[in-house]
C-alpha cells in the first residue's frame, strides 16, 4: 500500500527487497505489507537553550553564559540521514533535543574555558562563530546540522563585568565629555567661519550687483541716446515726407482742378457747337431759326461767361496766393538785407550813413526837380560881388525846401539843420 510524507519528515522503509533500507524525505512510497516495515523521523529544526553555569575562564573568573541554537537532521543529505536514522530512530524530538544540547552545552563550556571574560563580552560574534564552527563538526557526524548559534547572555554572581562596565562606562563619559567640548569648540568655530564667509560673499555679491548696476545704466543711457537720436530723426523724416507729401498732394489738387476747368470750358465750347449745328440742321424757318440761334448763343455766352469767371476767380486766387508768397519772400530778403544793413550801421555808423545818403541823393534831386518844372517865376538876388546869397522861390519851390530835411532824415537817418529858408 502506499505512504506519504511531509517535507519534515522522512520514511524509510525496511524489509524484504529493502537493502539498504530506503530513505524518503517528504514524498511517498509503496510498501508491502507483512514483508517490509515503514518508519518515520522527524526533521523538525529544534530551539536549543544552551546554559552553561558558573564555568571558569582562562583566568579562573566564573561567568554564565547562554546561547540559542538552532539544529535539525538534515534530510537531503542522504548520509546524513542515515547517520540521524542509525542513531535516533525510535526517538522523539525530546530525547534528540536533549542529545543535542548536551553535546552544543559541552562545546560552549570548552571554548569558554580558553578565553577571557573580556574576549567573550567584548567580541561575541568570535565566540558564536567558535561554538558554531566546534558542535557543528561535531553533530554532523549525528546527522544533524547546525542551522544557527547566537550568544544570548553573559554574567556573573562576583560583579567582574560591572566592574569592567564602570571603568568603560567613565571612560565612556570622559571621552563623550571631551568630545562634546571638542564639537562645541569646533562648531563655534566653523560657525564663525561659515559667518564670515558668508558676509564675505554676501560683500561681494552686492558688489558685484553694484558693478552690474552701474554697467546696466551706463549701457541703458548709451541705448537711450541712441534711440532718441534715431527717434527724433526718424520723426524729422516723417514730418518732413509728411511736409513734402501735402505739398506735392496741393499741387497735384491744384493741377487737377485746373485740368477740370478747362475740360469743362471745353465741354461748354463743344455743347454751344453742338447746339449751333443742331440748331442749324433742325429749324426750318430762318427767322424762328434765327430767333432760336440767338437764345442758344446767348445762353451759350453766358455759360461761357460764367465759366470764365469761375476759371478767372481761381486763377486770380492762385495768382494772388502766388504774390502773398512773393510779398512774404521779398518781405523776407527785404527784413534781412535790413538786418545786415543795420549791422553794417553799427560797425561803421558815418561812414555807411554818408554812404545811404550818397546813395539817396539822386532821388531826392528827382523829387525836388519835378515841382521846380512847375514853377513860374525864380528871383536870384545877388550880394553885389557876383555871388548869389539866397535864392527866393514861389509856391510848391518854397514848400520843398521846408520838407528838404525831414524827407532826408525819414530816408537816411541823417538831421539837417533849418534856417528860415536857407538849407544847410
Amino acid at each position: 500500500m502506499f505512504y506519504t510524507c511531509g517535507p519534515n519528515e522522512a520514511m524509510v522503509v525496511s524489509g524484504f527487497g529493502r537493502s539498504p533500507p530506503l530513505m524518503i524525505a517528504g514524498g511517498r512510497v509503496f510498501v508491502v505489507p507483512c514483508i517490509q516495515k515503514i518508519q518515520r523521523i522527524a526533521l523538525n529544526t529544534l530551539t536549543l537553550n544552551v546554559k552553561s553555569e558558573k564555568v571558569y575562564t582562562r583566568h579562573g573568573v566564573p561567568i554564565s553564559v547562554t546561547g540559542i541554537a538552532q539544529v535539525k537532521i538534515q534530510g537531503q543529505n542522504k548520509e546524513m540521514l542515515a547517520t540521524a536514522c542509525q542513531m535516533f530512530m525510535g526517538k522523539s524530538e525530546a530525547e534528540i533535543s536533549t542529545i543535542a544540547l548536551e553535546t552544543l552545552e559541552g562545546h560552549q563550556r570548552a571554548i569558554i574555558a580558553h578565553l577571557t571574560v573580556e574576549e567573550i563580552y567584548q567580541d561575541r560574534k568570535k565566540f558564536s562563530e567558535q561554538v558554531f564552527k566546534v558542535a557543528s563538526s561535531d553533530l554532523v557526524n549525528m546527522g544533524i546540522g547546525v542551522v544557527s548559534y547566537t550568544l544570548k547572555d553573559v554574567h556573573d554572581d562576583q560583579d567582574y563585568l560591572h566592574s569592567l562596565g564602570k571603568a568603560r562606562t567613565a571612560q565612556v563619559q570622559k571621552d563623550a565629555r571631551i568630545g562634546e567640548a571638542q564639537y562645541k569648540r569646533d562648531s563655534v568655530m566653523r560657525e564663525a567661519h561659515a559667518m564670515q564667509e558668508k558676509v564675505s560673499a554676501q560683500y561681494k555679491n552686492e558688489i558685484e550687483m553694484a558693478k552690474a548696476q552701474r554697467d546696466y545704466e551706463l549701457k541703458k543711457a548709451a541705448y537711450d541716446v541712441e534711440v532718441n537720436t534715431k527717434k527724433a530723426e526718424s520723426e524729422m523724416a516723417y514730418q518732413l515726407q509728411v511736409a513734402k507729401t501735402k505739398q506735392r498732394i496741393e499741387e497735384e489738387t491744384m493741377q487737377i482742378q485746373v485740368v477740370e476747368r478747362t475740360q469743362q470750358i471745353t465741354l461748354q465750347e463743344q455743347e454751344i457747337t453742338r447746339k449751333e449745328k443742331e440748331l442749324e440742321a433742325k429749324v426750318k424757318k430762318p427767322a424762328e431759326a434765327e430767333k432760336y440761334r440767338l437764345e442758344r448763343l446767348a445762353e451759350a455766352n453766358r455759360l461761357q461767361l460764367i465759366m470764365e469767371a469761375e476759371a478767372e476767380a481761381e486763377s486770380i486766387k492762385m495768382k494772388g496766393e502766388a504774390e502773398a508768397f512773393a510779398v512774404e519772400a521779398k518781405g523776407r530778403a527785404e527784413a534781412e538785407q535790413m538786418t545786415k544793413k543795420a549791422e553794417a550801421f553799427q560797425q561803421y555808423k558815418d561812414g555807411a550813413m554818408v554812404d545811404m545818403l550818397l546813395e539817396k541823393l539822386p532821388l531826392i534831386a528827382e523829387a525836388i526837380s519835378k515841382p521846380l518844372s512847375a514853377a513860374q517865376k525864380i528871383t536870384m538876388v545877388s550880394s553885389g560881388n557876383g555871388e548869389v546869397g539866397a535864392a527866393k522861390l514861389t509856391g510848391e519851390v518854397l514848400d520843398i525846401m521846408t520838407r528838404l530835411p525831414l524827407a532826408v532824415e525819414k530816408l537816411t537817418g541823417v538831421r539837417i539843420s533849418q534856417v528860415g529858408s536857407t538849407v544847410y
